[in-house]
């Protein structure tokens, strides 16, 4: 895996991932574990690399996931493209699975996977050459409609958010997390677009810091009024109604709109309950997992203690001490004001409104 320095840290100048060349080419990904002393890009020219990026969070959100996967699959296929359709296939399924392995709960993952493979299914008199290029294709289409589908969640969301408003928001959900301007962020970017004057707060969001360190970043890119807190300080801050609307993420959302997003966003839910404050969700409509009845079913991705005993180089526990270290936890829909996609707003959130809102064809897919 190549480091490179970035050319520029100015908002309009970098960019969360990229494809490099044709489909004999390679994927250039920001490394958001640098972030935001050190401004690097990693170029990943083997699966495995890709697989590392997605797993140690080189690259991380659902939506950027989802298109570094697919990005993934044609890196994996390249050394296919020579040989038969036959051997060219299996590889693919060889692919897919190893990717599928990364991570476990972000649902894009895996949707960007199934339609790599149903673009390979439906082109079965195409030959290996033929079929990488075919999948370089979508694989630019996924990327292409994430940034359209950014653009329309900020459009749809900014009309939640008044002059003047205190906002908070948990882990990071903007430019970093996607292809395009982001989900959450995508909100704040468009309302500030529109001239509304607004106040962001920003959960440091434990253990890996992803507010603190990268949503920060982000808004101040963009001249947004950011201020930093620790998660245990968001239900004070909303009790000294600095807070006005509270907006996140998602992972993945079951049918009935229940949602898994970072850790500490079932906790900043209840809390803005518990103060009147609307919750709000933005995410694309590939974020929902309409296979799964409730936020019980989606899996919950466990990661490595030392996320919690160390930080840095720095031991912050005793040793051996027992760590349980989940990456996500699920909201209820219940505690969800109203769930924003590129299609529009759902609200209230229940089973029958997600069917409704994201249809019949988007159901049955």
């Amino acid at each position: 895996m190549e480091y490179r320095p970035a050319e520029s840290t100015d908002n309009a100048g970098y960019a969360t991932l990229s494809w490099q060349g044709d489909h004999s080419g390679w994927l250039r990904l920001l490394d958001q574990t640098l972030l935001p002393t050190e401004y690097c890009e990693i170029d990943c020219r083997t699966v495995k690399e890709v697989w590392e990026a997605i797993r140690r969070l080189s690259v991380r959100g659902a939506p950027a996931i989802g298109v570094a996967a697919a990005y993934g699959v044609v890196i994996g296929l390249q050394s296919a493209a020579d040989g038969s359709r036959a051997e060219f296939n299996l590889r693919l399924r060889e692919v897919t699975d190893y990717l599928a392995s990364s991570r476990p709960t972000a649902v894009n993952l895996f949707w960007a996977l199934e339609r790599m493979e149903n673009v390979a299914n439906q082109s079965a008199d195409a030959d290996a050459s033929e079929m990488l290029a075919r999948l370089l294709e979508e694989a630019r289409r996924i990327e292409s409609e994430d940034r359209e589908m950014c653009a329309a969640i900020g459009r749809h969301g900014a009309e939640l958010l008044g002059d003047n408003q205190g906002v908070l928001t948990h882990c990071n959900a903007g430019a970093l997390a996607t292809a395009g301007d982001g989900t959450a962020l995508s909100v704040i970017f468009a309302a500030a677009a529109q001239g509304k004057q607004l106040q962001v707060y920003a959960d440091e969001t434990r253990p890996l810091l992803q507010g603190a360190r990268l949503t920060s970043w982000e808004l101040c890119q963009r001249d947004i009024p950011v201020t930093v807190i620790c998660d245990s300080m968001a239900g004070w801050v909303m009790r000294e109604k600095r807070i006005d609307a509270v907006i996140t993420g998602a992972d993945r959302i079951a049918a009935n709109g229940d949602v898994a997003n970072k850790i500490g966003t079932y906790s900043v839910a209840l809390l803005a309950k518990a103060h009147g404050l609307p919750f709000y969700v933005a995410a694309p409509s590939s974020t929902f997992d309409l296979a799964l009845a409730t936020g019980d079913e989606i899996p919950i991705e466990q990661r490595d203690a030392s996320e919690i005993t160390q930080l840095g180089a720095q031991q912050t526990t005793p040793e051996h001490v027992d760590v349980y270290n989940p990456a996500f936890d699920v909201t209820p829909a219940e505690y969800v004001t109203a769930i924003i996609t590129e299609r529009g707003v759902i609200q209230p959130v229940t089973t029958e409104n997600v069917h409704n809102h994201l249809g019949t064809e988007a159901i049955s897919s």
